[in-house]
Order: C-alpha cells, then sequence, then structure tokens
C-alpha cells in the first residue's frame, strides 16, 4: 500500500490525492471543495472504494489550507498532510463505530463534545465519521443539530455505504461525493504494484473483489478464491426448484466461506490470548476487552457479508452472461433480467446484516436454473 509506506517512512505523497484508486471524479470533488468548504460532506459509495483514504486526505488539505490563510510556515503543509492520512493528527478526529451500529450513547456524546472542542494546532478542526450508515435512528437524530450548525472551525466528513431512509433528514445538509466500485483493471494494477499477485492472478483477484482494494489485498494470498468462485458459478446447475436442493447448497457456499475465515479466526484466538495473559500480568481495568471483542464480531461479520457479496456479484455475472449469449430465448432472457435484479436486491439488503441462511435459501428458491 503506497499511503503506508509512505507513512512509515515518514513522508507524504508529492500528490496527497495519489493514494485514492480509481475516484477521479470524486477526488476532484473533494480537492476544489478545499478553497471554501461547507460545514459537512458525505461520501457515499460501496465498502473498500477509498472513502476513508480519501477523508484522510480531505482532511489533511482542509487543514493545510486553514492553516495558509492563518500565515503559517509553508513547511507544516507536509506534517498536517502525513498525519491526517495516518488519523493521527490531533485536529482530526475519527469515530468508527465499535459494534454492529453508530448509536446514541457513547459514541455520538463524544462526537458532540469535539465537535465543541477548538482546534488544537491551527483554526480548523475535521471530524470524520465512518460506517455512518449503521447510525440507528436516534444517533442520527443526535447528530442532526450538530452537523447542521457546527463551530466554524469544523468540518464534518461522514462516510456511508448507502444513504438509509432514516438517514435523508441529515445527508440533505451535508454535499454529497459519491465512491463507485474501484474499475477491476486499477485494482489489478495495485496488486501487481504492490508485488501481492503476477499479472494473471491480479486479474482474478480483482474481478472477485467487486471492486473492493480492501478485500482485494485479502484475497491475493488466498489460494482458495477461484475454488470459491466456481462453486457460487455452478449455483444455477444445481437448481432444480427444490427446497433439498437448496439447503444443499446453501449449506455447501457457508462452510467454504466458513472455511475461507480460519485465518481470522486463528488471528482473533490469538489476540485474546495475548489479552488473557496482558490482564493477567496488569489487571483488567483499562484492557478494553469490550471494544476488542465488539471489533472482532464486526471483523467476522463483514468478512462473512464480503464473501456473500462476492458470491452473488458472481452469480450475476453468469447471468448476464447468459442474456448476452446468442440464443434466440426471449422467456429465458426475461427470467435472467429478473434473476439479476434479485441478486441486487439481496446484495442491498445484506447492510442489515439479515440471517445468512434464510436470505440465501430464500434468494436460490428464487433464482431460475440454468438453461
Amino acid at each position: 500500500m503506497t499511503n503506508l509506506l509512505e507513512a512509515a517512512a515518514g513522508t507524504a505523497p508529492v500528490d496527497p490525492w495519489s493514494p485514492v484508486v480509481g475516484q477521479p471524479r470524486a477526488v476532484a470533488a473533494l480537492a476544489s471543495a478545499v478553497a471554501s468548504p461547507v460545514h459537512a460532506y458525505l461520501l457515499v459509495g460501496p465498502r473498500g472504494s477509498g472513502k476513508r483514504t480519501a477523508a484522510g486526505a480531505f482532511s489533511g488539505e482542509l487543514i493545510v489550507a486553514a492553516d495558509a490563510r492563518a500565515g503559517a510556515e509553508s513547511q507544516r503543509a507536509a506534517r498536517h498532510r502525513r498525519l491526517a492520512a495516518r488519523e493521527e493528527h490531533p485536529d482530526v478526529f475519527v469515530l468508527s463505530p465499535a459494534g454492529n451500529s453508530l448509536r446514541r450513547e457513547e459514541e455520538v456524546s463524544q462526537l458532540i463534545v469535539e465537535a465543541s472542542r477548538t482546534p488544537v494546532e491551527g483554526t480548523r478542526k475535521v471530524l470524520v465519521v465512518d460506517r455512518f450508515h449503521t447510525a440507528t435512528a436516534a444517533a442520527a437524530a443526535a447528530l442532526l443539530k450538530p452537523v447542521e450548525e457546527p463551530a466554524t472551525s469544523v468540518v464534518w466528513v461522514l462516510l456511508a455505504e448507502q444513504v438509509l431512509p432514516e438517514h435523508v433528514t441529515i445527508a440533505s445538509r451535508c454535499s454529497q461525493v459519491d465512491f463507485g466500485p474501484i474499475p477491476d483493471d486499477e485494482v489489478a494494477a495495485v496488486l501487481v504494484s504492490e508485488g501481492l499477485a503476477g499479472t494473471d492472478r491480479a486479474a482474478l483477484v480483482a474481478a472477485a473483489a467487486a471492486g473492493n482494494l480492501h478485500r482485494a489485498r485479502v484475497l491475493a494470498a488466498d489460494e482458495r478464491v477461484a475454488a470459491r468462485r466456481e462453486a457460487w458459478l455452478a449455483v444455477p446447475d444445481r437448481l432444480d426448484g427444490t427446497g433439498a436442493a437448496v439447503a444443499e447448497l446453501v449449506a455447501e457456499l457457508r462452510a467454504l466461506i466458513d472455511d475461507a475465515g480460519a485465518a481470522l479466526t486463528e488471528r482473533h484466538r490469538a489476540e485474546m490470548v495475548a489479552l488473557d495473559e496482558r490482564e493477567a500480568r496488569f489487571g483488567t481495568r483499562g484492557s478494553g476487552r469490550r471494544d476488542i471483542e465488539a471489533q472482532h464480531k464486526r471483523e467476522h461479520r463483514q468478512f462473512r457479508t464480503d464473501e456473500i457479496r462476492f458470491g452473488l456479484a458472481t452469480l450475476s455475472a453468469r447471468y448476464r452472461e447468459q442474456i448476452a449469449s446468442e440464443r434466440n430465448d426471449p422467456a429465458a432472457d426475461r427470467r435472467a433480467v429478473r434473476a439479476v435484479d434479485r441478486l441486487r436486491a439481496t446484495a442491498e439488503s445484506l447492510i442489515r446484516s439479515p440471517n445468512e441462511a434464510l436470505t440465501l435459501q430464500a434468494l436460490f428458491l428464487d433464482l431460475p436454473p440454468a438453461p
């Protein structure tokens, strides 16, 4: 990862926006907003599309611009950019919900307190809220006034995968910047440039990642991704309209996801063993066990959600190929179009963490078998 390597070396990239891959329109919109920013921005796009990286670059540029107007030395600009990109700047506060959702208690209260504090180093403070799409209705309501009427020194940057109905009011108070899935060729180019995969494998991994650069980096070391892709591609061939076939398919696919997540489970186990040892040595106060357990649950759930999204995207590609084929079968094409719509709706529903097995069973019962 270019930005992480540069951060480790203590330098900032020549172009602070260069770590944001495959989002030229979003970068152009944010870069043009730096000179005269509004009070709040909402960055909307799928996971892994670069929203948080862009928020870091944007925060640094906002602070640099404010510092320059205050007559500060230009040498400070590189430091502002470097620390903001690393989320270590004293005037950039980043909140990522610890649990399933952003709730009114604690986290929202913390944001409100931070919004009331003056900047430490300059004249501008940036509050970044990750995964805002998980905010409960109460949390969104509590944040409405602080976001709508912040102090003149504060800029809010909310990151969300989509705008849910309960967030429309607060979204209307923000300037929205859209992020799309990163194109496969750009994801593949990053994997090759970082030495994570050769050209052929990079193309396979990029397709499996479906525009999610973070996931692509994880999959680059996963030798079983091709086998899981083949298993999802074969689903239409095994559908026969019976519940028994669907139940068998769902059980097999979930077992493959379990197997793929073994490395993550082992890492979590090792982290808990290390935590147990620290608590035994120093006591439990301040160990952060609750936060670590919540983080593990979130990572585990997100991993499974990413795997299912990967499968749904693979199935969509299978049905799209059927539509694009030269066979003259209008009825089959209509069924395939409906299947693509059904797959898209299921993918969108995953943001609400539905029951995994029931969701897949209901989907497969509604999909047409291969013609």
